[in-house]
């Protein structure tokens, strides 16, 4: 699903052109999809406003279904700004017909997002580091956000050629929030959208995210620092949500017990996630808080492996500003400290 949100600077969006006469625009109602997504757009409204939370973190957005409430928040948003459909279907019709043509962002489809496919097999390959060290955290450029161009790499393009057809035909992993690069590139064209939209304070957007993109940077270089010099054992995942954070730090998953959709398993992959126990000495199982546990423990009777919680939503995290660096620490810890 492509953004019907227009981006960069000099482009007059649809409710700043709704308004020409007045003095001040009025700061604009956001509402996001997920928490990791809420604190981008959080630290990028920092001193101005404060988006909306629509699916919480205790549930699964390829499982989510929306309440009357939540309903009246969309057709309220001036701007909804989500992962897109490949995360959560059931939103993809509702967001087009409550919020409104021209209101949303799919973050799936800025241009330049790193997308990855989705991994079908119960078993991974070696992941194809995404060659952090050869662009770096800190060469991103976000001291200069007019050298992103948006203009130049339009959303017109990025439908004819770009991730969009891949977004909708479910071949791309939604999960593209565990990128670090990903979120910097977000909070750019987040803060481009909203000065967009709220002229007014589009020094004070561009600065907060300046700000929040060198953060996330420096916690990434740190992360990747810790993950070199102490490497995670061999772990499973409950479902496969946590490519785009493996391929950002070089670590990778021997499987996953569940597709990236969190589908139930086949008496199949679970034969098949025994195999690779035994074979590959995985001493790590990941479980996560919105999902049955005892499939994990079906798989751990047969090996002496350890049981663990992470949590690609980080649901035991305050939603809010400060919650996606947070998360990115947390899945960090999380994966390095289980032992078998």
């Amino acid at each position: 699903m492509s953004m019907r949100f227009l981006l960069g600077t000099g482009v007059i969006c649809a409710f700043s052109a709704a308004t020409p006469s007045a003095a001040v625009a009025e700061v604009p109602r956001v509402v996001t999809d997920i928490a990791p997504v809420h604190s981008l757009v959080a630290q990028v409204m920092a001193g101005v406003g404060v988006p909306d939370l629509l699916i919480d973190q205790a549930t699964s957005p390829h499982h989510f279904a929306l309440r009357p409430s939540q309903a009246r928040a969309l057709q309220e948003a001036d701007l909804v700004v989500w992962i897109g459909a490949g995360l959560s279907p059931a939103l993809s019709g509702v967001i087009a017909d409550l919020a409104g043509a021209g209101k949303e962002m799919a973050l799936l489809s800025v241009p330049q997002t790193d997308l990855l496919p989705i991994r079908e097999d119960a078993r991974f390959e070696a992941h194809r580091h995404n060659d952090h060290d050869d662009h770096g955290h800190d060469d991103q450029g976000h001291d200069d956000h007019d050298d992103h161009g948006h203009d130049d790499h339009g959303h017109d393009d990025h439908q004819d050629g770009g991730h969009e057809d891949h977004a909708h035909d479910g071949a791309i992993d939604p999960h593209a929030w565990l990128d670090p690069d990903n979120a910097v590139l977000w909070l750019t064209a987040i803060a481009e959208e909203l000065a967009a939209a709220d002229p007014d304070h589009a020094q004070t957007y561009r600065r907060n995210a300046t700000n929040a993109a060198r953060q996330v940077e420096q916690l990434a270089d740190q992360i990747e620092a810790d993950f070199a010099a102490t490497p995670p054992p061999a772990f499973i995942v409950f479902h496969d949500a946590y490519q785009y954070f493996e391929d950002a730090f070089d670590i990778s998953a021997q499987g996953a017990i569940s597709l990236s959709d969190a589908s139930a398993p086949s008496a199949a992959r679970l034969s098949e996630i025994r195999t690779i126990v035994a074979e590959q000495g995985v001493e790590c199982l990941f479980a996560e808080p919105q999902f049955d546990p005892d499939i994990l423990s079906a798989v751990a009777d047969a090996a002496p492996v350890s049981i663990a919680v992470i949590d690609p939503y980080g649901g035991h995290i305050p939603a809010g500003v400060d919650f996606y660096p947070a998360l990115l620490q947390d899945l960090a810890t999380g994966i390095s400290g289980c032992k078998g």
